[in-house]
């Protein structure tokens, strides 16, 4: 079984972002900037609702937009649950989460197995909202799964305001990896026939 404190911190820095991650999956303080206001926000759930320790600034060329800082912090922060998780003994490591935000519904499924995908399907209007356009929620989730090496299906079956639609897949995905990364106290060691979750 997994004992001690599950962290990480990464660094991230291209010629397009600079990003840094402070990440305990057993929980802390929730501090965000990245310039970009509403992933801030969606940042802040995603700490909350997780119950993660998270620290996350960022610096891009916003200029340009917020796509690279956006995707750049997924990638970062999927490194750090990749990071923190370490050789997963002990993890729960399944999880599936339906969670409503008024009018909107998010479905969410994780396996934490090493396996990177991702499969995302939602009807998001093409806007942007406090910087951030919509059509990066993807990208974001993707970037995550791909580096945090997770089985991530997200999907929004209805639901008709965009930032409803986008704070519950948030908030679903939070709340789903809380549940997978949680200790299974009858888990004697990695929950797979393999032996191994890490590749």
């Amino acid at each position: 079984m997994a004992s001690g404190r599950r962290t990480a911190h990464v660094e991230r820095r291209t010629n397009e972002t600079e990003v840094v991650i402070d990440l305990d999956l057993d929980g802390g303080d929730v501090v965000v900037g990245t310039g970009v206001g509403f992933l801030d926000h969606m940042l802040d759930l995603l700490g909350r609702h997780g119950r993660l320790g998270l620290g996350v600034t960022a610096t891009g060329d916003l200029e340009t937009g917020s796509h690279h800082t956006v995707e750049d912090v997924g990638i970062a922060l999927g490194q750090a649950i990749d990071a923190a998780l370490g050789d997963r003994a002990g993890i729960t490591r399944y999880a599936h989460v339906e969670l409503p935000m008024d009018e909107s519904l998010a479905i969410c499924s994780i396996d934490i197995s090493g396996r990177p995908y991702c499969h995302f399907r939602s009807e998001l209007p093409p806007v942007t909202i406090a910087g951030f356009e919509a059509e990066l929620t993807e990208e974001f989730f993707r970037a995550v799964a791909t580096n945090a090496k997770l089985t991530l299906h997200l999907s929004t079956p209805y639901g008709a305001n965009a930032h409803h639609l986008i704070e519950a897949c948030f908030k679903a995905f939070a709340r789903a990896l809380r549940a997978a990364v949680a200790i299974d106290p009858g888990e004697p060691g990695v929950p797979s026939t393999k032996g191994t979750l890490t590749s």
